[in-house]
């Protein structure tokens, strides 16, 4: 598969533009999936040919790039942060520079770094978009903890101009951003839905809102099923485990079904 990936390369919204875009268009291209994959073929299997491919395409791929946001289009950071691993664990010292640029970005997350430029809500959570913004919050801890893992195991730190952040400085700003999830925030609610004692009723959630089989035995055409995305009562299927869109840049959250950048 990846073979054939990189023989014939392009995004699939070139061909699928009509369906899939605005909202799933493969805005970064298609270079940051080649050395993604790239990279976890070499962690799964150790090929040294992935390794190879790595450095040699590397550098058009992206690995030059600063990049600050991870997400299902973006994968930039990612490889980076896993390839960062070889250099701090296996010491191979051509992939130091995905570990100069890991630093880049856990720099730009740690207020009072001379390369800080996150923002912040006043509640203190990150704020990358007013769409869906805990997507990036939580793919932003993951990474976090990640690091600090390889941190941990290697001895090392990041290094921000003159600030040395460290293992443990990156799990505490991860853990401050999932309390926030979970209930450690101005609203008091939890944006898990299903987890502790508030959360959201609202969820935009076709499977969640729609009345259950066993109320509503009939099938509900696609027309049909917007009297239950503007109803104002609660979703009668509790979607446990749900990490909602999240409030917006200033700690506010509308319980709003039809407001899907937050439900």
């Amino acid at each position: 598969v990846f073979e054939f990936a990189d023989q014939y390369r392009g995004s699939y919204s070139d061909s699928l533009g009509s369906v899939v875009c605005p909202f799933y268009c493969s805005y970064s291209g298609y270079n940051d999936e080649l050395l993604w994959g790239a990279s976890w073929l070499h962690r799964a299997s150790q090929n040294a040919s992935y390794m190879t491919y790595i450095q040699s395409n590397g550098h058009t791929l992206g690995a030059d790039d600063d990049d600050y946001s991870f997400s299902w289009d973006d994968k930039r950071v990612g490889t980076k942060v896993l390839l960062s691993k070889g250099f701090l664990q296996d010491r191979i010292e051509e992939l130091q520079l995905y570990k100069v640029h890991t630093d880049n970005y856990i720099c730009s997350l740690i207020p009072g770094t001379s390369s800080f430029q996150a923002q912040y809500t006043p509640g203190g959570l990150l704020y990358k978009g007013s769409a869906s913004n805990l997507q990036y919050v939580t793919s932003t801890a993951f990474l976090l903890l990640t690091y600090a893992n390889y941190l941990n195991s290697s001895g090392g730190h990041a290094s921000c101009g003159t600030t040395t952040v460290t293992a443990k400085n990156l799990i505490s700003l991860a853990k401050k951003q999932v309390d926030y999830i979970l209930g450690q925030n101005p609203a008091k609610m939890s944006y898990m839905v299903g987890f502790g004692e508030r959360y959201p009723q609202h969820v935009h959630h076709r499977g969640s809102s729609l009345p259950s089989v066993h109320v509503h035995p009939n099938s509900i055409p696609c027309n049909a099923g917007f009297q239950y995305l503007y109803s104002s009562s609660p979703n009668p299927n509790i979607l446990v485990g749900a990490i909602l869109g999240g409030p917006d840049n200033r700690d506010s959250f509308s319980d709003d079904r039809n407001n899907y950048q937050q439900s």
